[in-house]
This record gives structure tokens, sequence and C-alpha cells, in this order.
């Protein structure tokens, strides 16, 4: 569960906002439409957006009751909110508490009083077209696939220790059981008195989904060359195929890409070793992820196919591009076909923040100087290609020695040969840098925490690191990474660039 701190300095986003508790009601209606017709989220209200000011809400009970109203009064249809409250002591040092407000993705259309319907996009409420208004109908319509119930499904389809474990996960106490019947429709008593089990439910948790969606699993094919070929032709090397739920698929899968990138290392710019890969870490993952996120599970007759040519992965999944994401503003517009699914990843946290997962692999491709990924639907197939990084270098590679294929094996072999050379090279360039940093620092009667060695030694280590990653290995906030870096920079450090596709160098 989040504390009143974490909830006070949140980054306000695509499921996330403060709102003062002056609030007015026909203006709460709005983002409380905007996320229920998105991903869902949650607002909490007595915190001032734009002071982060803990007002509380005890003090302002008539005013607190409006804002209760409005889900019933203020949305049309009304929107199923969930409220509850949490201790805190305002800025004045009384007690008081703060009302929180769980508001649910929904299958429904939703527009406020004056028949004006939103949607989230980031940390703005965007206000509907008429056309986006109907084309959000009709992918509310394909997104409420998950929530149908499962025939022939029964509680003893599902395996109670994942449920378990992901109840701790998001703190729920009560039982296994008890949060299935209690959240997300996953289990629903029908009209005859028996219980239905959803799309979702067996997905996420079931002994055997593909008892029930033989196709609902993720296959890895590994191509010689850069085109797909068959008959006596076929260039097939690898085909592997992972099953399980979606959170075993994205693992595996996962993993077993890791495999098969090769990585890079040389002597870049500025004295410092770099490693490149032929495809980001982030990026397999995310890509990853949006596939078994994203895929519209209605559609049986195929499976997610990840392809892997010579020169670019190719992402394949059931289903065209969710709601009002499109071609031209992907990079910046979330909308989960499942959002269930979605918030299930989230809370595993493969599902970074909403509405950033994308735009992020357009930065990383380019820092690394690829294109950004290419978008093409065949039929009811959402087709997504990443370049390859390394593919500049590895076709000069094959021009300068003219020997096709089996140049690139034997250039292959020496990579592999000097691996362990190279990254003694590294680690010990970077320990040498940084016993030089530590005595800079002594010198100037300066310290330097193991925090904030930590943080170095990952920037040498990879010089396009970004705020985010270094939060979670370092293993504290982003503000408090953020702080730090103040502290170095200029000392220790600088940014070279913008802060998206620059890179860190390090002051000796």
């Amino acid at each position: 569960m989040m504390t009143i701190e974490e909830i006070r300095a949140g980054k306000e986003g695509q499921t996330f906002d403060l709102k003062s508790i002056q609030i007015d009601p026909k203006a709460l209606a709005i983002p409380i439409v905007a996320m229920a017709n998105a991903d869902g989220g949650m607002l909490a209200i007595g915190i001032s957006d734009k002071t982060r000011r803990i007002e509380g809400v005890n003090q302002h009970t008539a005013k607190l009751n409006e804002l209760l109203r409005v889900p019933f009064d203020f949305c049309n249809p009304t929107i199923p909110v969930t409220c509850r409250y949490m201790d805190c002591t305002n800025d004045e040092g009384n007690p008081d508490r703060i009302l929180l407000m769980d508001i649910p993705a929904s299958q429904f259309l939703h527009t406020n009083q004056a028949d004006e319907a939103y949607i989230r996009v980031g940390d703005k409420s965007r206000k509907l077209t008429f056309e986006e208004r109907m084309q959000l109908m009709y992918d509310k319509g394909e997104r409420s696939y998950e929530d149908t119930a499962v025939y022939g499904a029964t509680i003893d389809d599902i395996n109670m220790d994942a449920v378990a474990e992901y109840a701790k996960l998001v703190g729920y106490s009560r039982s296994p059981l008890e949060y299935l019947r209690e959240n997300n429709g996953f289990v629903k008593t029908n009209k005859k008195g028996e219980e239905d089990v959803s799309v979702a439910c067996i997905l996420l948790f079931g002994k055997n989904p593909q008892n029930f969606f033989p196709r609902s699993r993720t296959r890895f094919i590994r191509y010689e060359g850069v085109d797909e070929k068959v008959g006596a032709e076929m260039n097939v090397i690898k085909d592997v195929i992972f099953e399980g739920t979606i959170l075993n698929q994205v693992k595996k899968t996962i993993e077993f890409i890791e495999t098969q990138v090769r990585e890079h290392t040389f002597l870049g710019q500025h004295a410092q070793f770099v490693t490149k890969r032929d495809y980001p870490e982030f990026v397999i993952q995310e890509m990853t992820v949006n596939a078994c996120c994203h895929r519209a599970y209605n559609i049986k007759g195929t499976e997610i196919q990840i392809k892997m040519f010579d020169d670019r992965l190719v992402f394949e999944s059931p289903g065209k591009l969710p709601g009002q994401v499109k071609p031209n503003n992907i990079r910046h517009t979330h909308f989960s076909r499942n959002p269930k699914i979605a918030a299930f990843l989230k809370a595993y946290h493969f599902v970074k923040e909403f509405g950033e997962g994308f735009d992020r692999i357009c930065r990383e491709q380019e820092a690394n100087g690829a294109n950004a990924p290419s978008f093409r639907t065949d039929e009811f197939i959402l087709k997504i290609t990443v370049p390859k990084v390394t593919e500049n270098v590895n076709v000069n590679v094959a021009k300068v020695n003219g020997n096709g294929q089996k140049v690139d094996e034997r250039v292959n072999e020496k990579v592999n040969e000097n691996d362990i050379k190279v990254t003694v090279k590294v680690n010990a360039n970077r320990q040498g840098l940084i016993e030089k940093l530590i005595e800079k620092a002594i010198s100037n009667h300066d310290k330097l925490t193991e925090n904030r060695i930590t943080i170095l030694e990952l920037m040498i280590d990879n010089p396009y690191i970004s705020v985010v990653e270094l939060a979670k290995a370092v293993g504290i906030s982003v503000n408090s990474i953020m702080r730090n870096i103040d502290y170095m920079r200029g000392k220790y450090l600088r940014r070279v660039g913008p802060d998206k596709g620059g890179f860190w160098e390090i002051i000796e």
C-alpha cells in the first residue's frame, strides 16, 4: 500500500491524479469519466495538485459529500467508483484524512453531465470528437471480451497459489477465493446461482489456460537471413512455443529472446567502453509485454509470433492497434484492450507507467542510432518491426571482407573469444575511474556516499542509462536519484546532449 508521502510525491499520469478538496464537482467528473473510458486509475482528493499541500477533507464535510456524489450525479452512466480514506497529518499539523477514489476501467462509454466524452492521455483528460467517440464505443465492445465467462471453466481450473501471490502483491489480506469474487469480476455469480469464471481470470490464474484457449501462447521463430522462406528453402533455425499463464509466457519469452541477442563491447567516445546490443533490453521487454497485454484474445485462430531475422525483430499480435492509438500518436497515447491484464502486469512491474512505454522504445532505438519501430496491419494481425541496432555495423564488416555469411560467423567467433578480456578491461577501467573520483572528493573535503558511487558506476557502464533505470538498480526513489545527480552535476558528472537521446559523461 502507498504511504501518504508517496501519494503526495506521486507523478500524475495515465492512472493517477491529485485534486484539491475545493475542486468543483463538475470539474471532478471530467477526470473520473476520462479514467473510466481509458485504463481506470486513482484520484487522491485533499492534496492540492498545484502546490502538493495536504489540505485533508475532515474540515470540509459539505464539500466532501458533494464530491462523493459526482460518480452518480455527474457521470452518465454511473461509474462504480470505490471510495476509501487514508489517515494523515495535514499541512497545519492536525490529524486528518484524504479521500482516495479508485476508478475502474469500464466496458461502457461514459460522459459528463454535459454529454461530453473524455479519455485519459498521459496526465491530461482529452475531450473526444464525435468520430473518436464512435470509435471508442466500438473498441470498448471489443475490450469487454476479457470479462466474458469461459464456458466450462470452474473454480477448480484456477491456481489459487497464483491468486494468493498476486493478492499479497496488491495488498489484499483476505483469502484468494474472496479476492476473485470481490475484484475485477474475475468470478461472478450468474442468474442460475452458478459461478462464472472470466477470460481474464483463466489467462492470468488458470492451471492450464491452453485447455480453454489453445492459441493463447507465444511463439518465437528465428530465421536465417532477412527473408521468411518456405518449402525446400525453409530457413527456420529455431522455433519455440511458450505456454501457461500470461505472466509465465512473458517471463519465459523475454528470458529466451535474451539468449538470442548479441552484445558488442567497444571503446567509444570520451575513452569509455560502451556495450551495444542488437536490441536494447527495454525494447525486448516492452514489445513482448505489449504483445501479450494488448492482443485481441477473442481472435482464437493464431498465437502471438515473434520473428527474429538477421536485421530485425517482428512482433505479430492478433488484433489491430487498440482504441484511440494510431501510428502517428502511439508515442503519447495509451489504451488497453485488456485493462485487467494490463493492471496485473503493472503490479509485477512489467508495465511501467501507462502511456510511456512506446515513447521510451523509440527513444532507446534512436539513442542507439537505429530507426523507431514501424507498423503494418495484415487482415487482423498487427505487425510491428523493430530494426536491429547494430545492423549497419554488421553490413559494413560484410562488405569489407566480401565473403558473406562465412565472414559473419568468423566475426562472431572473434567477438565471443574476446568477451572475457573486454569485460575484465571494462571493469578495470571503471574501478580506476571510481578510485580517481573518490580521491578527488577527499581532496575537496567532499563526500561520495555509497549510493552516489553506485550511480557513477552505473553511468560508466551505460552512459545512456535513464533516471528510472538508475532508481531501480540502486533501490531508491527517482526523486532521490535526481537529488544525488544534482549534487554531483558539474563536479563528477555532466549531461551531454538533451534529456532524451543524450548521455552521461564522467568528469575526472
